[in-house]
């Protein structure tokens, strides 16, 4: 069997397509996009071509979409430029958040004295509307909403919708981390009323180090670095334009294909849950990972029987057997810490045992299922 990968959540294999368009672009346009002369103006043409078609995804302006280095910057410059520049005085977010978020809150607490109020979560580590509700209410404070709109480690799909409804109630700013659902799911800007975004291309089968931040226009962010006046004068340096534009093929593949890929990758997600289910039933899921409809198409969950020992010795098994998934978020899996989303939903009991995460994308088989589900019950059998 070859290796199978299981860990698209972490970061996705490049599209063929984006492999091509980034090569013609590193070898033909290595102009400075800021630079006057012929060289410079054809970079920055592509720029704003990928800029344009990147928005026209979303149904918003060009002028609103701001190319970051991916989506841990575009996270940290809308918090930190809405508490240093619009006058947030209070941060609602939950405690399962990417790290790019809660680590950025914290130190926002820290240097302004920003007030933070963490919404509860249900059983299952969905987000309590109820309690978000009462927390937006009865305030004379100036509020930010930051919340994901799918959970990177249980799948969790916020309601979007209902949430930026609340917001704009209320007057609070809405941002939430898309990095998780761009390229998978469809999201029209101009329905949904959130007020930033953060995204990165690596998610959706495009390069490493690059990204994008949605900042509406009725916003009036300012810059985290600080440099030339590239990105509107919002962030500075020099635009990194092959991958530009490796991320912008890569989410034309993505919409242009979206029903098929994402049926193909919910097929998958499903034929994997029935085999668990009915191969190994003393495995159970995290979170609505094994909801279908009520959760990432992408991702699911388990929490294995205690007799596995510890979950790095496992994963550990699980590699040498050609198998990479993973126990959470990529950027914390060189700490031994139980992780911190599984830590606010699990029991006492159930965080003791090993939680893994196995993720989906267009280039997984069944046959990679079957051997994945096989090398599970062999290691609970011994």
């Amino acid at each position: 069997m070859k290796p199978v990968y299981f860990d698209n959540a972490a970061t996705t294999q490049l599209r063929e397509e984006v492999i091509i368009s980034m090569r013609s672009v590193m070898e033909g346009n290595y102009g400075n996009p800021s630079s006057s002369h012929s060289f410079g103006r054809a970079s920055k043409a592509l720029v704003e071509q990928s800029r344009k078609t990147i928005a026209s995804f979303f149904n918003v302006s060009a002028s609103e979409i701001i190319f970051t280095s991916g989506g841990t910057e575009a996270d940290n410059l809308v918090l930190r430029s809405a508490v240093r520049d619009l006058g947030i005085e209070e941060i609602i977010t939950s405690k399962i958040e990417h790290h790019a978020v809660l680590h950025t809150i914290d130190a926002l607490a820290k240097e302004y004295n920003v007030t933070v109020k963490y919404v509860k979560l249900d059983l299952n580590g969905s987000i309590d509307l109820h309690n978000l509700e009462s927390l937006l209410q009865n305030t004379t404070k100036k509020q930010l909403v930051s919340l994901m709109q799918i959970n990177n480690e249980i799948g969790n799909i916020l309601d979007l919708n209902t949430v930026a409804e609340m917001c704009e109630t209320h007057g609070a700013l809405f941002h939430t981390d898309a990095v998780q659902s761009v390229g998978h799911y469809n999201l029209d800007l101009q329905e949904v009323k959130i007020d930033f975004l953060a995204a990165s291309a690596h998610k959706f089968h495009g390069p490493k180090g690059v990204g994008f931040a949605f900042i509406r226009k009725s916003t009036a962010l300012k810059p985290l670095i600080f440099g030339g006046e590239q990105e509107r004068g919002i962030r500075a340096g020099t635009e990194s334009v092959h991958n530009i534009v490796g991320m912008e093929t890569a989410l034309k593949y993505a919409y242009s294909n979206l029903e098929k890929e994402s049926q193909y990758i919910k097929n998958l997600k499903q034929y994997f849950i029935d085999k668990i289910k009915n191969t190994i039933p003393e495995i159970t899921f995290n979170g609505l990972s094994d909801d279908i409809n009520n959760s990432a198409y992408t991702l699911v969950n388990v929490c294995m029987p205690k007799t596995l020992g510890s979950a790095s010795m496992l994963q550990f098994q699980l590699d040498l057997k050609g198998i990479a998934c993973s126990r959470g978020s990529a950027c914390q899996s060189g700490s031994a810490q139980v992780s911190h989303v599984l830590a606010e939903i699990l029991s006492d009991d159930a965080i003791q045992k090993p939680s893994l995460r196995f993720s989906f994308s267009i280039y997984n088989t069944k046959e990679e299922v079957d051997y994945v589900v096989e090398t599970l019950k062999s290691f609970i059998k011994a």
